[in-house]
């Protein structure tokens, strides 16, 4: 699935001006290697069903042996301590060194012996803890996932030199030290460090399984079809404290929803709520919805957050057309794509953008196989469209009680009529402070 920066941004899925990032909110990795693996596979949502149903698989067996993994004591410190020893540069330690030799090296190289005796207990450790976990998974060696980083690592971690391998390096004697420290230094490091790679890809996948677990997320099942289709039950954002869940049923048959309702009244926060689950759902995650259930998309496309931009001297307008015009000239090659836009033309007077917004919603929902989401201030240009079978209206209602605002954040079918802008400026004491003027 396609899927470029401003998309990426619009759904809060990196790092945020203000708040917390959906990456932050859901990374539980345990080293620094893992953390960048575990973006990677944030920022490379899969091409195909069975790519996504076999790191589903795969997370679902993460699951099973979540215990496992949480008792793995492999942690930052322990890859920290591995790359600091290879990237150091220690004096020549002596190979196969009789008693006295090792004793001698010792007196003379106390620092550059402290660092690799340390090193060493992190080496073996990490190499003890790989082979419990390959002994652990090797029974789930079907799934691809697992498939691919058993047959890599079994050969790196079957050299006979591991049957001698203490279980606790920390009760090494001076000259096991030393052979232990020149076989990880000079005839294993390059190994080491591809077994730490592979480390770091079961780090992310860990921290992947632990977010589903800890936030009670839900694998969507997928429909194999030419034609677009998206259902979801109960789409919630994983940043709200206490989110109430909204549905979302688009497909060839009903594939625009016009959406309407106040400021505030909740629908920023559920088109991002849409692409981000809808984004999650092509990494092979679990997304905070009830149910889902989807077609394969080639690309997801978003238009929220639009900038003037001083230095080209390009007005917001402008930069809205811009990518709409982006938009529709990626989106008409017939392929699947689903297409959010928040508030149409803001950047214009209301009469320009009304006529400008029901030229984009006539042409857009002519694009049956693109499932589209489209919000606007502009409850009138309904009447406009309201001719096409295949546009669903959707408001979020706001209620005023005893000059109060109350928002249910709950999606209804229809069109809103609310207009609650002037009461907010007289609530807020504007229109007490300008008539005192």
């Amino acid at each position: 699935m396609q899927v470029d920066q401003i998309t990426l941004k619009d759904i809060g899925l990196f790092q945020q001006e203000e708040g917390i990032s959906i990456a932050e909110h859901i990374n539980f990795t345990r080293t620094v290697g893992g953390k960048i693996q575990f973006e990677k596979y944030l920022s490379h949502p899969l091409s195909s069903i069975t790519k996504i149903q076999d790191r589903q698989e795969a997370i679902l067996i993460f699951q099973q042996e979540y215990a496992f993994l949480e008792a793995m004591q492999i942690t930052n410190g322990t890859v920290f301590v591995i790359d600091k020893f290879f990237e150091t540069g220690v004096n020549q330690i002596p190979k196969h060194p009789s008693l006295l030799q090792a004793y001698w090296f010792q007196f003379w190289n106390q620092q550059d012996y402290a660092l690799m005796s340390y090193s060493v207990i992190h080496c073996t450790l990490f190499i003890q803890e790989l082979k419990k976990w390959m002994l652990q998974f090797e029974s789930h060696a079907s799934n691809p996932v697992l498939q691919q980083w058993i047959q890599k690592m079994k050969p790196l971690l079957s050299n006979s030199i591991f049957d001698s391998l203490p279980l606790d390096a920390k009760n090494n004697t001076i000259q096991q030290n030393i052979n232990w420290g020149y076989f990880f230094l000079y005839q294993y490091k390059s190994q080491t460090r591809i077994l730490l790679q592979y480390y770091y890809e079961i780090d992310a996948f860990h921290s992947m399984t632990t977010a589903m677990q800890r936030f009670q997320w839900v694998f969507p099942s997928w429909v194999d079809s030419a034609q677009s289709q998206i259902q979801i039950e109960a789409a919630r954002h994983p940043l709200l404290e206490h989110p109430i869940g909204n549905h979302l049923n688009l497909n060839s048959q009903k594939n625009l929803m016009f959406l309407t309702g106040a400021n505030m009244a909740g629908k920023s926060t559920y088109i991002k709520t849409i692409g981000l689950v809808i984004y999650l759902a092509h990494l092979g995650m679990g997304a905070p919805v009830a149910s889902m259930k989807l077609t394969l998309l080639d690309g997801l496309i978003s238009n929220l957050t639009i900038a003037d931009n001083i230095t080209k001297g390009e007005s917001y307008f402008f930069n809205e057309v811009q990518r709409i015009k982006n938009t529709v000239e990626k989106i008409k090659d017939g392929k699947k794509y689903c297409v959010l836009i928040d508030e149409l033309f803001k950047g214009t007077n209301i009469q320009d953008a009304m006529k400008c917004s029901i030229k984009v919603i006539e042409g857009l929902q002519k694009l049956r196989n693109c499932l589209i989401i489209l919000s606007t201030h502009l409850y009138e240009i309904s009447d406009a469209v309201n001719m096409h079978p295949n546009i669903q209206f959707s408001y979020f209602e706001t209620q005023i009680t005893q000059n109060e605002l109350v928002f249910h954040y709950q999606l209804k079918p229809g069109v809103s009529q609310d207009r609650i802008g002037y009461l907010i400026l007289e609530r807020e004491g504007v229109v007490t402070l300008l008539e005192n003027l």
